[in-house]
Formats: C-alpha cells, sequence, structure tokens
C-alpha cells in the first residue's frame, strides 16, 4: 500500500507542475524514478494518465479525473495523521505567498506568536507583487490585498482584513506643486499608479454620501507596493498607499495624507488557499491566526 501512497503523490506532483525533473527535485527523486513510478501507476491501473512530449506534460482525461480524487485522498492522509498528533503538534513545511510591502510591515510581524506555538512547524515564504500559480509551485497560503472582486475565485478563501487607503505625497513635492483640496485638483498633479493591486486610473472617492470618480494623469507606473511609496517618499508625485503600508512614513512626517474629508474605497485582505473548503489542518491554524492577528488593521 506504502508503494501505492508514492505513486499517487508523485504523480499529483508531476501533474501540478507539469515537469518530470520539477517533481523529482521537490520529492529529491531522479527523474528516471519519476518516470519509473508514474509509469507502474499507468500500468497497474491499465490507463495513460499523462501524455508526454519532449516539451509539455498534459493530463488525459482519465488523468484528470484521478489527479482530482488524489488530491482528496493524499490530504484526508495529511489530515488524519494531524488530527493524531493534536492541533497542538503542527508538523512540517507551510508555504506562504506575500506580497512584499504588507508582508513584510503587518503578516511576517504577526508569524512570532505562531511560530512559538508550533515550534514543529517551518515556514517558507516566498514575497512578490507578482500573482504566483499556487498550484504549481505548491504554495499553501496566498495573502491578497486589492479592491474588488477576488481573483482565483477556484480555491478557497477568507477575508482576514479591511484596510483603509490614503491619498498621500511628500512634504516637498506638495511645497513645489500645491496641495489639492478636493478630487478634480488631482488633474493638475503628477500621481503614481500600481499595476494591478489597487493602483488605477480611475480613483473613486466618497464626500457626504456621494460618490465621485476621478481619472487621474499616472506620470509613473510602477509594479509594486514598495516601489509606490518609495516613489511618494522620494516627491514623485502622489499615490494611494494603505494605512498599514504607510504608517511609517506617515508618523515620521516622510509623507503627508490628502484629502482627508474624502474616503477612498478600502482594500481587502484574503488569505486564499488552493485546498478549496477543506484545508489542511495547518493551513486553517494559520490562517486563524492571521483572521485575528490582522484583523485590527
Amino acid at each position: 500500500m506504502s508503494d501505492r501512497w508514492q505513486e499517487m503523490a508523485v504523480f499529483v506532483r508531476v501533474a501540478e507542475t507539469g515537469s518530470l525533473s520539477r517533481a523529482g527535485r521537490e520529492l529529491m527523486l531522479s527523474q528516471p524514478s519519476v518516470s519509473r513510478i508514474v509509469g507502474a501507476l499507468e500500468a497497474r491501473l491499465g490507463t495513460t494518465l499523462l501524455l508526454r512530449t519532449t516539451r509539455s506534460i498534459s493530463l488525459t482525461e482519465a488523468g484528470s479525473l484521478y489527479l482530482e480524487r488524489a488530491r482528496f485522498l493524499l490530504a484526508e492522509v495529511e489530515e488524519a495523521e494531524q488530527a493524531a498528533r493534536g492541533v497542538d503538534s503542527l508538523q512540517g513545511v507551510i508555504r506562504l505567498a506575500l506580497p512584499v510591502l504588507y508582508g513584510s510591515r503587518a503578516v511576517v510581524p504577526a508569524l512570532a506568536t505562531f511560530l512559538a506555538r508550533h515550534p514543529d512547524l517551518r515556514v517558507e515564504i516566498t514575497m512578490s507583487d507578482a500573482r504566483q500559480n499556487l498550484v504549481t509551485d505548491r504554495v499553501d497560503v496566498a495573502i491578497r490585498v486589492g479592491v474588488g472582486p477576488l481573483a482565483d475565485s477556484t480555491f478557497g478563501a477568507r477575508r482576514l482584513a479591511v484596510v483603509e487607503r490614503l491619498v498621500v505625497a511628500a512634504p516637498a513635492y506638495l511645497s513645489a506643486r500645491g496641495v489639492p483640496t478636493n478630487p478634480a485638483e488631482l488633474a493638475r498633479h503628477a500621481c503614481i499608479v500600481q499595476h494591478g493591486l489597487f493602483g488605477r486610473e480611475s480613483w473613486r472617492f466618497m464626500h457626504n454620501r456621494t460618490a465621485t470618480s476621478v481619472d487621474v494623469p499616472a506620470r509613473l507606473w510602477i509594479s509594486s507596493a514598495s516601489g509606490i511609496l518609495a516613489a511618494a517618499v522620494a516627491g514623485l508625485g502622489i499615490a494611494l498607499a494603505t494605512r498599514v503600508m504607510a504608517g511609517e512614513e506617515l508618523r515620521t512626517g516622510q509623507l503627508t495624507q490628502l484629502l482627508e474629508p474624502y474616503r477612498l474605497d478600502p482594500a481587502e485582505v484574503y488569505a486564499v488557499f488552493p485546498a478549496g473548503p477543506r484545508p489542511s489542518a495547518k493551513v486553517r491554524a494559520i490562517v486563524d491566526h492571521l483572521g485575528a492577528s490582522l484583523a485590527p488593521g
């Protein structure tokens, strides 16, 4: 039976990564061993699960059906083992994908008490403002920050926090260009806009229960929140930021909040996990912890 579980685990990683060699590296097996294990599985089942060419690997219809059930069974085995150990004895590795600025300033500091509570659990963190493929990169939990409908809707998700968004600029920029007193005046300023996430060419404000959308002139387009913040501090223009992300710069006077009577749509923080509605015990534990830790932000 242990050989069958190995076959199942190897097949799942080959299917998810689309690569025999990458699956082998992750599982500490040689590529020939991975090929042999998958071949033995197909021979035992009497059907082809993977279509292999020199450049790609794809699933057959039978392979897709087997992958769905195999993932479920492997998750059930992990869940059973964790149940036997108890929730206070989480073991293994949990892989997090975090946006750079929010991850550094909000999520990483919140991990201290979680790791102290679970000394046998290791956390691997990847930080990037680009959206990762949670399946091929073996991400257990990704933190997403944004405005509007949540992407990755086929995955499991939980909202962790709602964070206030602000309009900010450096004092040096405001001294040179003046201080806007209403959203319409942004049209005469240099604005810094972020690709994806919550930066956009049209900024929507609420004031006295009235919504106003302003098309801002984007002087700079930057792909990361940390880049946006650095550009604003450098006096390159007016930007959007969350209070969590720009809190230190606001406290030290490097940035000034603008248009305070006008409110922007808040940003929402979600935990997204590819395990669907039944994540593992370690995923549930870290998501519960982050939900309790980040909610006040």
